[in-house]
């Protein structure tokens, strides 16, 4: 009997059982599909989708599409205005924004430390000077200050600090061994910022509440013109520019842009993925592995599920199968007709989990991301790859539906019938 043949009759057979058979057992089935579908796509989607999350923060508070930064051999951007300006002539811009960038140290409670052998109540930072306008366009950062209010272009004395430099808010406490997070650092509280030899006594203004993993976690915000008189830098040459472009830019195009116009020659320039920390792109591979181990034990599952399923079924038509094979139908269509069963169910089970997945899943994610402790984690569903796993999922669904239906379709025809082992 031709193979064709078999198909057309292993069809027929499988339609039957399937509209013959409980509305229950055809949903609990799909429903099993369903769950696997969505835990070899989604569990692997989470985990990649906490690094992307990271990766996301540092776009938005630090990088924005496009970074400039000094290159390791300078300690600014030479010809910094010159850089601004013609950034700011292009069409493809929407913000730009330039920053100070120093490390130094902030000190509190400095008046009431009076105990010589107890460590000072101060911690190393990142200082950075901003222009308050500019910043707040690019990165939003006025909406981070979860406690106290934001600076205003007029602000001076004044710093916006990382929640992880405060003692309520980060793990653990000590940062270093002998630098601790501040205690007792409330908005309007005073204290002593160091940078470049030079003190000054600040108030701060308020507190930047984020992750863990923010790049606004560990920083000092200040403004740009206080941080540079305490550099000393009267060359307005600053550190960094983020830049932001408009909707449909793409990164790639305009940084190779930017070194063809020669701003390559006196500054690091990097899309935001370039300019991510080292080791990020490592954790998401990492993640990814996870997420697939963790999604196959699924499909192992799903496969001994169906395995179950058919085998039951089979085994209590077994007399049935015997009377097929009786009458002359081949026991190839008989195990094709299991198989399309099988098929049929990861086939449903696969479009309502991809429908779950595309219609609400990735986007209720995208827009509001799932708030952990270590990021703001979306769901990471690239197609292509979420095709591999249903292809997956329905190879061996079927697989585990043609087993048990050889079995059965192996035992001689008239000890089927007759039920006799």
């Amino acid at each position: 009997m031709s193979l064709f043949h078999n198909i057309r009759v292993g069809w027929y057979l499988a339609v039957r059982q399937i509209r013959r058979a409980s509305l229950w057992t055809n949903g609990l089935i799909v429903f099993v599909m369903l769950l696997t579908f969505l835990n070899l796509v989604a569990v692997s989607g989470v985990l990649v989708g906490l690094v992307v999350g990271i990766s996301n923060l540092y776009r938005q508070q630090q990088t924005g599409d496009v970074f400039i930064s000094n290159p390791s051999t300078k300690n600014y951007i030479e010809r910094s205005q010159e850089v601004i300006s013609f950034l700011r002539t292009l069409p493809e811009v929407s913000v730009v924004n330039p920053r100070y960038v120093a490390g130094g140290t902030v000190e509190a409670n400095y008046k009431t430390h009076t105990d010589l052998t107890e460590k000072p109540n101060q911690t190393a930072a990142n200082l950075v000077g901003i222009d308050t306008v500019r910043e707040d366009a690019l990165s939003h950062l006025s909406s981070f200050v979860g406690e106290g209010t934001y600076l205003t272009p007029g602000s001076w004395d004044e710093i916006l600090i990382g929640s992880q430099l405060i003692d309520r808010y980060s793990f653990g406490g000590d940062l270093l061994p002998n630098i601790s997070a501040l205690r007792n650092v409330y908005p309007g509280s005073k204290v002593r910022v160091t940078v470049n030899g030079a003190t000054r006594e600040m108030t701060v203004r308020g507190i930047m509440v984020t992750t863990a993993n923010s790049p606004l976690a560990s920083k000092v915000i200040m403004s740009g013109d206080e941080l540079r008189q305490l550099l000393g830098r009267d060359d307005y040459n600053v550190n960094q520019i983020a830049i932001l472009l408009k909707p449909g830019v793409d990164p790639v195009a305009f940084r190779d842009l930017l070194l063809r116009s020669g701003v390559g020659s006196v500054a690091k320039v990097q899309t935001f993925s370039d300019a991510l920390p080292s080791g990020v792109g490592e954790v998401e591979s990492t993640f990814d592995q996870i997420g697939n181990a963790i999604g196959s034990i699924g499909l192992v599952v799903a496969s001994i599920t169906i395995f179950i399923v058919i085998f039951i079924n089979a085994v209590t038509r077994r007399k049935f199968i015997g009377i097929l094979k009786g009458i002359g139908i081949s026991g190839e269509a008989i195990e094709v007709s299991y198989m399309l069963q099988s098929l049929f169910y990861a086939t449903v089970g696969s479009m309502l989990g991809l429908i779950i997945l595309y219609g609400i899943l990735v986007p209720y994610t995208t827009a509001h991301p799932i708030e952990l402790p270590i990021s703001h984690a979306v769901m990471v569903a690239p197609l292509p790859g979420t095709m591999v796993r249903v292809a997956l999922l329905m190879f061996a669904t079927v697989i585990a539906g043609y087993i048990p239906a050889r079995m059965i379709v192996r035992k001689n025809t008239l000890d089927s019938i007759l039920g006799r082992n």
